[in-house]
């Protein structure tokens, strides 16, 4: 029967140290994450186990830690705050196509070009 396990990966002299606690004695080690999966499937399939799935979980500093999070919620705001503009720009390139402003009025307004202001004009 297949299973899911855990790849707990450490950095150590330029290399990703694999260790996966569900398997005793599963130890090793890649170049760079997107090797992890397939170490563990080729280490695993050599102890005779069978591996359905791997998740990788780097163990980090807490200070890498904490970078990452707020990167990713950086990140975040940043998405939301991309939607809120690409919204507000829709709506005002309606709100001026309605008074009748040219394509050239309205991209000189918002600060596009005429081309982009026509393509959102038309996506609606």
């Amino acid at each position: 029967m297949a299973i899911d396990v855990t790849a707990r990966v450490t950095r150590s002299n330029g290399w990703w140290a694999i260790s996966v606690p569900e398997i005793p004695g599963l130890f090793t080690q890649a170049k760079r994450l997107d090797q992890v999966e397939r170490m563990v499937l080729d280490a695993a399939s050599l102890l005779n186990k069978d591996v359905s799935h791997v998740e990788v979980v780097p163990v980090l500093d807490e200070d890498v830690q904490i970078m990452l999070r707020e990167l990713g919620e950086t990140r975040a705001k940043a998405e939301a705050l991309q939607k809120e503009s690409s919204d507000m720009t829709k709506r005002a390139i309606r709100l001026f196509q309605a008074e009748g402003l040219t394509l050239r009025d309205i991209a000189s307004l918002i600060g596009l070009s005429p081309q982009r202001v026509s393509v959102i004009a038309r996506e609606g």
